[in-house]
């Protein structure tokens, strides 16, 4: 199982963001929104902030689910379930 995520900060400033949060995770950086306009987290290249959504991304690449509204402290539990 791989766990990513992406935003649209800087390397720096996603390292900063995954330290203070202890995540040991990779954060891809979107600073040009290809990721966030192909999953739908904006809706223009313009877009300050991205949407919290998530996918539960199959082995095979098929999208297993979609989460659109992703509340912090109760996703991992739902995607584990989910699992």
């Amino acid at each position: 199982m791989q766990i990513l995520g992406a935003s649209f900060d800087s390397e720096a400033e996603n390292a900063d963001f995954a330290k203070e949060f202890g995540f040991n995770f990779p954060l891809l950086c979107d600073t040009e929104r290809e990721i966030g306009l192909a999953y739908g987290a904006c809706d223009d290249k313009g877009a300050r902030t991205a949407k919290r959504i998530s996918y539960l991304i199959a082995p095979d690449g098929k999208i297993k689910k979609v989460y659109p509204k992703v509340n912090a402290a109760q996703h991992p539990e739902e995607v584990l379930k989910d699992l």
